[in-house]
């Protein structure tokens, strides 16, 4: 009798454990942003996004692009979803692309990948805060791509020059949550993933002027690219840098958090 109770006691614990677990992680996945934040996705639905890959539209023009532009936005929900406050990408149809248009903005969000994963985030419209399988092993007849030096690298500015390959590998291992702190200020970006400075300051190159001869432009919005395997957004949170603050920066850098 004494040892039934004790299972059973084991088993109650244990189950109140695993609840206990749960409600905590809840918690912390659906906690309110820090002060000056605000969120970028609600945890529920859609909601403030639509579906757009810009690489399938910039050389249509008139009644071509219209239609492309209404296509992807037709095809968003077939491909993005929410679940467990999670927005969920299986690798396939249009980036999820907001609403809103951003100048000057700190942006944190968290990700999820699997490998083979090649992934990103595009500020202002342009490529891109790059997410890489951090396993995959250097290939020499791609010279330019490095997915083993890690994720956050500017992988669309030009090759040798800064801030295209991360200073420090970051990624943490398949399964894990990884999170992204990018400040953008003018055409200067930093990126620390998972608090380690992964770019520091460097130009973000406009990849849709071929020559790289202008800058980013004032505003654009996030997009989060999606190809090459299942990716998990969460705690997806911006908050939007004044003139003042943004001189400080330049002058500065971002002061740490």
């Amino acid at each position: 009798m004494l040892s039934q109770r004790t299972n059973s006691w084991a088993s109650t614990m244990k189950s109140l454990s695993i609840t206990l677990l749960v409600l905590l992680s809840s918690v912390a996945l659906h906690a309110e942003p820090p002060a000056g934040f605000r969120a970028l996705f609600n945890g529920k639905d859609l909601s403030g996004w639509y579906g757009l890959n810009p690489h399938n539209v910039a050389k249509l023009t008139g009644e071509k692009k219209d239609a492309k532009l209404k296509q992807e936005r037709e095809e968003f929900s077939k491909h993005w979803r929410v679940e467990n406050g999670e927005l969920v990408n299986a690798g396939t149809g249009p980036y999820a692309t907001t609403d809103e248009e951003f100048g000057d903005i700190e942006l944190r969000i968290d990700y999820k990948t699997v490998a083979k994963a090649d992934s990103g985030i595009y500020l202002r419209g342009c490529p891109q805060v790059q997410i890489w399988d951090k396993n995959q092993v250097f290939d020499p007849k791609k010279p330019d791509r490095k997915p083993h030096l890690g994720s956050g690298g500017l992988f669309n500015n030009t090759p040798g020059k800064p801030g295209r390959d991360p200073l420090v590998l970051a990624d943490k291992e398949f399964g894990e949550w990884n999170q992204f702190r990018i400040v953008q200020v003018g055409d200067r970006t930093w990126v620390w993933l998972n608090d380690k400075l992964v770019v520091d300051g460097a130009v973000m190159e406009n990849y849709w002027d071929t020559k790289r001869e202008t800058p980013l432009p004032a505003k654009g919005p996030i997009m989060l690219q999606t190809h090459g395997g299942e990716i998990r957004w969460r705690n997806l949170q911006v908050r939007e840098i004044g003139a003042d603050e943004a001189k400080k920066i330049l002058a500065t850098g971002p002061a740490a958090r």
